[in-house]
């Protein structure tokens, strides 16, 4: 994720990719960042549809209906499936700990901006494990992870998926007891929780880091048999999502904060 940028028409395709103990100049893929940039982009409208439900111009209810529910669940599904690939490029890459730590450090910082931002439009539902957090804790697991097999991630991976929905079948019955324990804001970052906890977003640990697993799994497996996907030129209508996907930490920051400011804009010169 934090590579050092070589554009796609200066670098050749390497047939023969290094294994995960080698050490080359890290470069970034175009494909994988318009993944991550078709992400941003589905993300901002999502997010411009609930803000517009949130002043009140278009109701809907975000909490429950299927349509916007599958959809958030999707794009979060696909941030973070890009966040696990883009770590087994970097490990396939030799990325050191200090790079890593660079840009851990930016994701955790951006995290805490967005708890502070919440709390300040949202002081009953601030965000405090949104996408940011769950990313902060999924990335160090995901570095300490990955030099396991492709089958042991993929593994992981569906394990992970699975322990959510085995603990609420727990918690609301042999082990109704502990239910309170893991609803608290104490563990329920962990997301084996009975139920919800009432935030404006909510990404715990589990059963996402299953989905970073599996961008994991897949980042190993295209290095070492797909190599030319990660390193194929796009076309040039695209390149703006690969703009986007070099630029998504602080896209991220900043595009809820310019959409809620232009809405507030348009209402107050409607009025």
């Amino acid at each position: 994720m934090a590579f050092r940028y070589l554009s796609s028409h200066r670098r050749s395709i390497n047939t023969h990719p290094p294994s995960l103990s080698g050490h080359t100049p890290s470069v970034r893929f175009d494909s994988v960042d318009a993944l991550r940039g078709l992400a941003m982009v589905w993300m901002t409208v999502f997010h411009l549809c609930f803000d517009l439900s949130y002043a009140g111009h278009w109701p809907q209810n975000f909490l429950s209906d299927p349509f916007w529910t599958h959809q958030r669940s999707a794009i979060v599904s696909l941030f973070l499936f890009c966040a696990g690939l883009g770590q087994a490029l970097a490990l396939c890459q030799g990325q050191s700990w200090g790079r890593f730590r660079r840009r851990w450090a930016q994701i955790a910082t951006g995290a805490l901006l967005v708890s502070i931002g919440s709390w300040l439009v949202f002081p009953q539902s601030f965000i405090y494990f949104g996408v940011l957090h769950g990313m902060a804790v999924m990335l160090l697991l995901a570095r300490c992870t990955g030099r396991w097999s492709v089958a042991v991630l993929w593994l992981a991976g569906g394990v992970a998926l699975a322990l959510p929905w085995l603990a609420q079948v727990l918690l609301a019955g042999p082990m109704v007891q502990w239910a309170g324990l893991f609803n608290a804001k104490s563990l329920n970052w962990l997301g084996l929780v009975s139920h919800k906890p009432y935030t404006e977003d909510y990404v715990p640990v589990l059963p996402w880091l299953g989905v970073v697993w599996w961008g994991l799994a897949t980042g190993r497996w295209l290095w070492a048999h797909q190599p030319r996907w990660c390193q194929a030129c796009v076309p040039a209508i695209v390149r703006p999502l690969v703009w986007l996907g070099r630029t998504s930490l602080s896209y991220y920051l900043l595009h809820q904060p310019v959409l809620m400011g232009a809405l507030w804009l348009w209402k107050k010169n409607a009025a």
